[in-house]
Order: structure tokens, then sequence, then C-alpha cells
């Protein structure tokens, strides 16, 4: 497998970014200078004659399994190019975009758009609407909570390129060393954290310095649903939200009896501590195998996937963490070209090349074969991981929302929440202050924050 890029939720220009997003909400144009095609009845043929008649289009994308889909795609059309630019990763791609889309100038045709920030940009009316391609109709070919992700207010701002199920990865070898269960509730997880941490004090159940992503993801999972949106009539309720409590329940414990591993996620102690054992456990998307066999190579064999804890035992409730899109921009020179993409990458032959170079697929159709679901592991011992990822697919909780300035929201984490690590300050407190400076941003930006 090759390197998949990481999940990351925190990135010095979020602010900027956000502004200058939300601001455009209230300032830019529907109209846009590409296709007119593109609102025709018969949007689909439109992208399927424009393959015919070739022409250039441009994809800022940072996912290296792109570079193969992009040979396949111009091996298959070869009257078509496709430019592949790697404009940053994240938020470094996402300014780059918003000065583009600013300037007028320089905008590319594709986008790749995570999840967590596509709502800034459809509000921010810098995305063509899908539908008028006939995307709507494609809702049962993608695994629910990335189908979720793409439609925003009754649009479909992006077709699913990947997803983001999350698991429960854990080192066997030292769960067989000190005889602790593989933990199917969280409450178990606190055990094994405090039986871990006595039998070894160099040893910890999982690393966490406060990451906004891990947090909000494990809030969806408990049945939380602390973001409320209706177009631009935005709610934040950390205070009353149930999953949150159920969240901080446990995640306090952890931190106020130092049962976390201090260490920055995706720093080189971070690895060495997954390779050694001091790591134990790491809770995070499926798309996590082919960072272990590139990044953990010393303790291939060791680890295994496990369904993720539960809140309440019994229960069998998921959510995502991680995931993009691609999305086609409005002021794209080719609006048609730029769906065909889109529809080769993330429905056609593109997500085969993807999933062979270790990209975990959202399209259910992939996740339910038996070739896809047989897979063994060598990382992980020849354990068929992928039936557990796509349980956890088939099992994400839906209703679950981001804020339309997320990447904003998540740039202010670690000065809110993440005291909680440092300081005697508690979760609880830190979410609430999360909160007040969520609203009041939201406000400033023009948002009906409640």
């Amino acid at each position: 497998m090759t390197y998949i890029v990481r999940r990351r939720w925190a990135h010095a220009a979020a602010a900027a970014v956000a502004a200058t997003l939300v601001l455009a909400a209230c300032g830019s144009s529907d109209s846009g200078s590409g296709s007119g095609s593109a609102k025709a009845a018969d949007g689909a043929a439109a992208a399927k004659a424009a393959l015919a008649k070739g022409g250039t289009i441009t994809v800022w994308a940072w996912e290296p399994t792109l570079k193969q889909v992009v040979a396949d795609f111009q091996a298959a059309y070869p009257k078509v190019h496709v430019n592949l630019v790697n404009a940053g990763t994240g938020n470094d791609q996402y300014t780059a975009l918003q000065n583009a889309v600013q300037a007028g100038k320089g905008v590319p045709d594709v986008a790749q758009v995570e999840y967590y920030a596509l709502s800034q940009f459809a509000l921010g009316k810098s995305l063509t609407d899908l539908g008028d391609y006939g995307a709507k109709s494609l809702s049962k070919t993608y695994s629910p909570g990335p189908w979720n992700a793409v439609n925003i207010n009754g649009g479909v701002y992006g077709l699913p390129m990947d997803s983001g199920p999350m698991a429960l990865f854990y080192n066997k070898k030292v769960f067989d060393k000190y005889k602790l269960p593989v933990p199917t509730t969280w409450e178990q997880y606190l055990d094994d954290a405090r039986k871990l941490h006595k039998a070894d004090p160099k040893a910890y159940i999982t690393s966490d310095t406060g990451d906004a992503g891990l947090t909000t993801s494990l809030i969806w999972q408990a049945g939380g649903k602390p973001y409320t949106v209706d177009g631009t009539k935005v709610t934040v309720d950390f205070a009353q939200d149930a999953g949150t409590a159920a969240y901080t329940k446990v995640w306090q414990q952890l931190v106020s009896e130092h049962l976390l591993a201090p260490v920055p996620g995706w720093s080189d102690q971070w690895y060495k501590g997954l390779g050694d054992g001091t790591i134990a456990t790491l809770a995070t998307g499926a798309w996590m195998p082919a960072n272990f066999a590139s990044g953990v190579k010393a303790a291939a064999g060791d680890w295994r996937a496990a369904p993720l804890p539960q809140w309440q035992t019994g229960a069998h409730a998921g959510a995502e963490n991680g995931g993009s899109s691609l999305a086609v921009m409005k002021a794209g020179k080719n609006h048609d070209l730029a769906y065909a993409f889109l529809q080769y990458a993330d429905q056609g032959p593109g997500v085969q090349a993807r999933i062979k170079g270790g990209a975990f697929p959202a399209t259910t159709a992939d996740l339910n074969s038996p070739a896809f679901l047989d897979t063994a592991f060598p990382y992980f011992g020849g354990q068929q991981a992928n039936r557990i990822f796509s349980d956890a697919a088939k099992n994400v909780l839906p209703g679950w929302s981001y804020l339309p300035y997320q990447v904003y929201a998540n740039s202010i984490f670690n000065d809110t929440v993440g005291k909680a690590y440092v300081s005697g300050t508690s979760l609880t407190d830190g979410l609430r202050a999360w909160q007040d400076k969520s609203v009041a941003y939201g406000k400033q930006q023009g948002f009906g924050v409640g």
C-alpha cells in the first residue's frame, strides 16, 4: 500500500481562511464563468459529450492516489488533459483557493475539500451545485456519513472521494502481555487505561494533547449534536448536549488521572510510541492502515483493528473521522469536463485505483464487495480488517452537522478545550469556552447564532 496523507484538523491559517470564506457568502454572485450547460436538464449528457470533445482541466488536490487516477483517466480519454496541482494540504490549499476566488483568476476546475470544510465553500458560493448533473440520484451509492457531508442546504456540492468510519486500532502484543480485554465500551477502555499504566508507567492507552477532530467525532458517536445548522442560522450548544456529557464523563477521567500520553499526533515521538508499545491504541478513521504500514514498520504484526468502543453497552454506533470530497469550482472554466472527472474518480474506475493505493472508499458497492471484505492485511497479522471498517461505515449515526465556519472553530480548539490537557481547566469548561468563542465569531460574520 502507498502512503495516504494523514487527516489533519488544525492549521495555522484557519482563522484567515474562515473569515474570507464566510464574508464571501455575503458578497458572492451566483454567476460563474463556467459552461452554461451545467444548468441544462441533461447535465449527465453534457459531461459525457465533454469527454468526447476533450480539453484541459486543473485539479487541486494533495491526496497521492489521485496521481494514478489522473494517469488512467487520460489514457481512457486521450483528448483530455488533467493538470494535477498540489497547492498544499488542508488549510494551506484552502487559503490559496480562497485567494484565487477573491482575485478572480487562477481558480482550478476541481478541488479536494475535506468534509468539515465543505460547507464554508458552499455557503461562500464558490462551488457548483452538482444536482444539475443528476448527482442527487447517487445517494444510495455512497455510505451515509460522506453523503450527508456533501449535501448542504438542499444542494450537492461534491462527490465523496473517501471516508473515515472510526475503528479502534490496538496493539495486540501489549494487550496480550498485560491480559487486557479488547474494550467494547468506553468505560472498559478507561479500566484498561488504568491497568496498563499501573503495570507499566511508561505505557499509555493512547495519546491525546487536544484534538478537535477526535473530540467532535467521539461526541458524534455518543449521539451528540452540539451543532445545528439551517442555512445561516446556527446553534452551538455543548453545555446541554447529552453526547458531549457522555464524552466528558470518560475523557475527563483519562485526562485527570494522567492516563493519556502527552505526545502530539503525527510527531516523531508519536510514531515511536506506536512502534514500541508505549501508545497502545488509536481511535481513528479507517484510512489509518496505510499510515501504519508506512510509518510504524517495526510493529508489523503487533496491531489489530476492532470495532470502536461504545458509550452504551450493546450499542453499535459509529462516527466519521476524516475524509474528503472532490468539488467543482463555480469559477472554473469547464464545469462539464470537471464533473466527468469527478464521476470517473469517485464513481468509476478511479475508485478501484485508489483502493489499490490504500484509500478507504465511500462507495457502498465497494464496501460490500467480497474482494474488498476478504482482503487480508499483512500488517495486522492477516486480519480481514475491512469487515470491521465496512460495518463501521454502515453504523455511522445520522444527523451530524459541522459549523459553516468549522475551519475557524477548529483553529481555536487548543486555546479553549486544549487548556484542559495542560492546566486545571475541565473539559466541560473548555468546551463552554469553545462554544462561547464560536458563537461570538459567528455573530461577527453575520450568522444568526444561538
